[in-house]
């Protein structure tokens, strides 16, 4: 309702203007019982609570009345000290309180103040603390352990979310919590000060301004002042009282009275034995017997109605969505192998904690997008977990159930990458992905290597950066006949007709994943799924073998396929093959199994590795990256050869060199020394 909007945000204002606006006997009379009712229903909805979230507004609820509470005792100190009265309901407190003794009275009030200050309220404050420390150590891993449970196909998206939520929200409300508590503490504080600044100051004026006898100031001011306080106190300590409940509840299945009282009669001996104590002590001389006699005769009825044997309850029947641990589709679905994971060590799990700054998840998922940029394939959720078997500080890469990569990320360090480091201290290291000459150097040493020429990364960089390169290297791998088929549907609510033809065309699911594997496996991106889906279809009429549509998509996408390479200032640098060579290349091109493959001897294979090789070798130093150009009738043989002898050489044809940028050459292959 629109009301409830504007309840609170006016009900608080008002408080604030009750602090220094004067009212009225009667209007404090009404917000005093309202003040007692409030506080005794924060303590009974406290009490019926499952879980601590359940009451997620706790904390503002316990400022709202810790204000509240002062407030009123603003106003009644003004009215105790202007008036010499301050309602009925605190005249009414102090009678009962003093019952003709200000010295009874007094003792009560501070016997009160002990018990909520000493014993509740300090006991709350101390379990908040640990409550909010423990749960912000425990959130990497409830968070790891939601990422896993996703990637493992356990929960859905949705679920996924919902229970970061509340682990965000459990860190929160304990963390809130922990401050809370330091409001029911202060008003402990206040409520002593209220009533000594009444009582001190009752007297003076009473004595003084007002001529009164000192007993009856006394009489008068003690009364108030100890009515006052205690009209503060039994809401105080209902409040501490809730407090306490709040921060020691843990999850249950129902509400506090009904789990202890299930609880502690759960079993007959706790209940004998306890009335049996009783009943002795009931019959030792001296002691009165009817009180325990009473009390051990209670509990051992109690004992004769326990049922330690209660009905077992049927198991109920799994959901069709959850079957049970021992069937075959549960145990299949824990058999599952996770296409792409990381493991970490004990010591990295900050990396992966967000409340401690770390922002590895984030990276990851960085990562994700970049990738699908860049090359068209929606790498699989990365499945992230700690293992304490791990050395300290060091990372696992696993595709598909195998691990394929490591590293180290030492706490406390960045990578500085150069070859000016001597100066520096630290661990000397290669950096992983190109294998530089690096170090991890302190953290406090980063602006010193900045200085000396190094590229600095930090941790979260290094580890994301390896799997980057993992993923680049393995796009092949990772795209799977679902992916495919993923594809193919996002295709068709875009382009309906060429899907059309492509399933008309008498090509599987399995052939276009071949040839979108192939494509990643050279480097080439498949994000123009279109056109590529377009080759696919004209070529299919004419051939189907793997060859005949990787060209044939290679062949649509054109320069496309070499523009990643064109550098800032607009030039590609390129080496071609000696003509002759290439001569004898193509007249070694024999068809096999998978595919075209070079008939070569092994002094040819050796010299064109070797050419290749050198050529790529001062590309580098030269800090440029070259391709390999050929004919399009020697290019799948010859790049297939390539990936086994020299993996980082990259073969296009002369089709797919792009047709803006100025090509440069940086040298020929020309098989010498194979024909020496």
């Amino acid at each position: 309702m629109k009301w409830t909007k504007a309840a609170v945000p006016i009900g608080v204002v008002s408080i604030v203007l009750m602090l220094v606006v004067p009212m009225p006997a009667v209007v404090l009379d009404l917000l005093i019982g309202m003040n007692i009712a409030a506080s005794l229903l924060i303590l009974l909805v406290a009490m019926s609570i499952k879980r601590p979230l359940d009451f997620a507004v706790f904390p503002s609820a316990i400022l709202i009345a810790t204000l509240l509470r002062l407030a009123l005792n603003v106003s009644s100190t003004r009215l105790v000290l202007s008036d010499g009265y301050a309602g009925a309901v605190i005249e009414a407190f102090g009678h009962f309180v003093i019952g003709g003794s200000l010295v009874v009275g007094l003792v009560v009030f501070l016997i009160l103040v002990v018990i909520q200050f000493v014993v509740i309220t300090k006991g709350a404050e101390r379990v908040a603390e640990v409550g909010a420390r423990f749960t912000l150590d425990a959130m990497p891993g409830k968070q790891m352990a939601i990422d896993a449970d996703l990637n493992a196909g356990l929960i859905t998206e949705a679920q996924a979310r919902k229970r970061r939520a509340d682990v965000t929200a459990e860190a929160d409300f304990y963390g809130s919590m922990d401050g809370a508590s330091k409001f029911v503490k202060g008003d402990a504080i206040a409520a002593i000060i209220i009533v000594l600044v009444n009582l001190v100051g009752g007297l003076t004026i009473g004595m003084v301004q007002n001529g009164m006898p000192i007993g009856e100031a006394v009489s008068t001011y003690s009364l108030l002042a100890v009515g006052d306080g205690l009209v503060s106190m039994v809401p105080a300590l209902l409040l501490s009282t809730a407090t306490g409940i709040v921060v020691t509840r843990s999850a249950a299945d129902g509400d506090l009275g009904s789990d202890m009282m299930a609880q502690l009669g759960r079993t007959k001996q706790p209940l004998r034995i306890a009335g049996g104590a009783l009943v002795a002590l009931g019959l030792i001389p001296g002691l009165p017997k009817l009180p325990f006699l009473l009390a051990g005769g209670l509990f051992l009825l109690l004992a004769s109605r326990v049922d330690e044997n209660p009905p077992v309850e049927e198991e109920p029947v799994a959901a069709a969505d959850e079957p049970s641990p021992d069937s075959p589709e549960a145990i299949a679905e824990k058999m599952r192998v996770d296409p792409l994971e990381l493991e970490v060590a004990f010591d990295l799990v900050e990396l992966v904690d967000t409340a401690r700054g770390g922002d590895l998840l984030d990276r990851v998922k960085a990562l994700r997008r970049k990738v699908a940029m860049d090359t068209g394939l929606v790498i699989p959720l990365v499945r992230t977990r700690d293992n304490l078997d791990l050395p300290a500080s060091q990372y696992v890469v696993w595709l598909n159930g195998v691990p394929v990569a490591k590293g180290t990320s030492p706490a406390g360090t960045v990578l500085a990458i150069g070859d000016s480091l001597d100066g520096l201290p630290g661990k000397p290291t290669r950096e992983p992905v190109f294998g530089l000459a690096a170090k991890w150097v302190p953290v406090e040493l980063q602006r010193q290597a900045e200085m000396a020429g190094a590229t600095v990364v930090d941790r979260s960089s290094v580890i994301t950066t390896h799997l980057a390169e993992v993923v680049r290297q393995n796009a092949a791998q990772l795209l799977g006949r679902e992916d495919v088929k993923l594809l193919l549907e996002m295709v068709r609510r875009s382009h309906p007709v060429v899907v059309e033809e492509l399933t008309g065309a008498s090509l599987t699911l399995g052939q276009v994943q071949q040839v979108l594997q192939a494509l990643l496996e050279e480097g080439v991106s498949i994000r123009d799924l279109v056109r590529i889906f377009e080759a696919l279809s004209l070529r299919a009429k004419s051939a189907t073998d793997l060859d005949s549509l990787v060209e044939a998509a290679r062949g649509a996408l054109g320069p496309a396929i070499s523009q990643p390479y064109v550098t800032a200032d607009e030039k590609l640098y390129v080496m071609t093959l000696d003509p002759g060579f290439e001569q004898r290349l193509l007249s070694a091109v024999r068809q096999g199994e998978q595919g075209a493959v070079l008939a070569l001897d092994a002094g040819m294979v050796d010299a064109l590795a070797r050419g290749a090789s050198d050529l790529l070798d001062d590309a580098e130093k030269l800090g440029i990256t070259a391709l390999l150009v050929c004919s399009p009738q020697v290019r799948p043989a010859l790049s297939r050869l390539m990936r086994q002898v020299v993996a980082r050489c990259t073969v296009i044809s002369y089709s797919e060199v792009s047709r803006t940028a100025q090509i440069e050459t940086i040298g020929v292959v020309n098989g010498a020394v194979a024909l020496a």
